[in-house]
């Protein structure tokens, strides 16, 4: 039921939006998940709702944006620590479905990544995340340099202000966001 009423509103609202003239080269719709790795709500909608634009096709309407920062928050004094509501290895995760993100621009590549990870969330097993590189084919180096750069705390800074600043804010995770207007969770 929540399922088939995202879906009815996600695409009534990029046919309206498809109908508008627009005066950019990218005619889609930019929907953007703000979630939290290791929350059992993102996870579930991740896996459940969101995989469903790939298999519907509506995903070649869509720019789909993930933003693994969810209810972190950053150290007020140096901005530098992150703290997550699944500590450690919640930020852990966001920092590397962040860098996931950035270092593979195929949408198709990093949710495909995004969801294995978050599936093995679903199942208690999030600690295995790195055997989803080898089961889906896709290098783990570039990830992993990213992770353990300064680029990771650097992408989740971003995600966090991101987050912060958005109107209205944040109130639970998953957040959606449709074309800059907040559609919050659609009855989830």
């Amino acid at each position: 039921m929540a399922s088939a009423l995202f879906f009815t509103c996600l695409i009534t609202c990029s046919v309206f939006l498809l109908t508008i003239p627009c005066y950019v080269d990218n005619q889609k719709v930019t929907l953007s998940l703000y979630y939290d790795s290791l929350s059992t709500s993102c996870a579930t909608f991740i896996v459940k709702n969101l995989a469903k634009i790939f298999d519907d096709d509506l995903i070649t309407i869509l720019n789909l944006r993930l933003v693994p920062w969810g209810d972190a928050y950053a150290n007020k004094s140096n901005n530098s620590t992150s703290f997550c509501q699944h500590r450690p290895d919640g930020c852990k995760l966001n920092f590397l479905e962040a860098c996931a993100i950035d270092v593979m621009h195929d949408v198709n590549k990093h949710f495909a990544l995004i969801y294995c990870i978050e599936f093995q969330a679903i199942d208690g097993r999030h600690k295995e995340w790195e055997t989803c590189f080898s089961s889906l084919g896709l290098p783990k180096k570039p990830t992993l340099d990213c992770y353990n750069s300064s680029n990771a705390t650097k992408l989740e800074q971003n995600y966090g202000n991101e987050t912060m600043h958005l109107n209205p804010p944040l109130k639970f995770v998953p957040w959606l966001v449709l074309n800059d207007q907040p559609i919050g969770n659609v009855g989830l």
